[in-house]
């Protein structure tokens, strides 16, 4: 049970939120959440050999560090009665713990076979989705999640995924792969505009099959904007990407310069003060929707710039030629590429049950462990 739970805690803890994402599941997924918390946090306290062969890993030092500085914040920003931030703390100390073990203990599943089963536990929300809710263009479509968004993030991810493995693909993977697509679209999600080319650029760099690519995307957008449809290529072309953002990245940043250097605290985050909403705004304007004034507003300057340098710098470390040459790393990279950049418009980073913010944490452990490995092994 022990061993299963260091191998596996991440994935269970990763496909949860899809149970959190779904109205009708999301009360199991909050029991499966607490449960999943104290079974792994009670043994990481009988088992201190293991926290110090594997929490203490050089690979995972960057995690380490980040559970520091929330636990620094806590004893100088908070106290024992805030039970909220209290929570936080331990969710993001336990989450990072998941992370940890599972690459340890099952790095060759992650290499190998994760991402087969990431792109079929996607595939199968779609066709529950689509039995449930078939007329995908009758607005935007969510399935059975509770945002469209979150559903285009399930079917981006779900799309990428299968795009950037390296083994052969089958008629069916091509199937998949375009009804991922067309579920990413029919979302109405902009964000589907930045992470589609995306991973068309990462994988085919400037060459021709990539060119043709982009003719065949131009004519494809021209007709699909021509139809009076509410997919992502409408919503763009008709709204552009930060159209409805503008408003709450000022309502953010202005929360964030109401205490600039030490922020809200551990349990604001997403969090705009609601004092400075007008009446004519109360119920819009409800999050940051930007993960980098998010990480501002909840630790302030000072920790909030060391958190984000944190983050950059050991994302940038796998933006290169050597970390891409390896087929294994080439999705975790884009998804890592594609994080940072969704966080200019979505709340990510600062959460601890979003699937994609989830998913970045594990890229970031993974490739960090990948290099460790391959670097002792020369």
């Amino acid at each position: 049970m022990i061993k299963l739970l260091f191998k596996y805690g991440a994935v269970i803890f990763l496909f949860n939120t899809i149970l959190l994402s779904i109205d009708y599941t999301i009360a199991l997924g909050n029991h499966i959440f607490i449960l999943l918390m104290v079974l792994f946090g009670s043994i990481l306290l009988i088992n201190p050999k293991q926290i110090n062969n594997i929490i203490f890993h050089k690979a995972f030092s960057f995690l380490l560090i980040l559970n520091i500085i929330n636990l620094s914040y806590f004893l100088l920003f908070h106290s024992l009665s805030d039970f909220e931030a209290i929570k936080y703390m331990l969710a993001r100390g336990v989450q990072f713990s998941l992370i940890s073990f599972s690459v340890f203990y099952n790095y060759e599943y992650f290499k190998n076979k994760f991402l087969k089963h990431l792109t079929y536990i996607i595939f199968g929300v779609i066709v529950i989705s689509l039995v449930s809710h078939p007329n995908i263009f009758s607005g935007r479509y969510s399935g059975i999640l509770w945002n469209p968004n979150a559903l285009a993030s399930f079917s981006v991810i779900g799309f990428s995924a299968l795009f950037f493995n390296y083994k052969k693909k089958t008629n069916f993977d091509y199937f998949l792969l375009f009804i991922f697509l067309v579920i990413s679209l029919s979302t109405g999600s902009r964000g589907v505009v930045i992470a589609i080319p995306l991973a068309f650029f990462l994988k085919y760099k400037f060459s021709f099959i990539n060119i043709a690519y982009a003719f065949l995307a131009i004519f494809a957008y021209i007709l699909i904007i021509s139809i009076q449809l509410d997919t992502s290529l409408n919503r763009f072309a008709d709204q552009s990407l930060f159209n409805d953002r503008l408003l709450q990245y000022h309502y953010a940043f202005e929360t964030f310069l109401q205490k600039p250097f030490f922020g809200f605290g551990l349990d604001k985050y997403a969090f705009i003060n609601p004092d400075i909403i007008p009446d004519s705004l109360s119920g819009y304007i409800m999050s940051a929707h930007n993960g980098y004034l998010a990480i501002l507003v909840q630790y302030g300057f000072f920790f909030g710039f060391l958190i984000l340098g944190i983050i950059f710098r050991k994302s940038f470390l796998f933006f290169n030629n050597d970390s891409l040459k390896y087929p294994e790393n080439k999705f975790y990279t884009y998804l890592i590429a594609y994080t940072l950049i969704a966080s200019v418009y979505e709340t990510l980073l600062t959460g601890i049950n979003e699937f994609q913010t989830i998913l970045f944490w594990f890229a970031l452990s993974f490739l960090s462990y990948s290099k460790f490995r391959k670097a002792n092994a020369i």
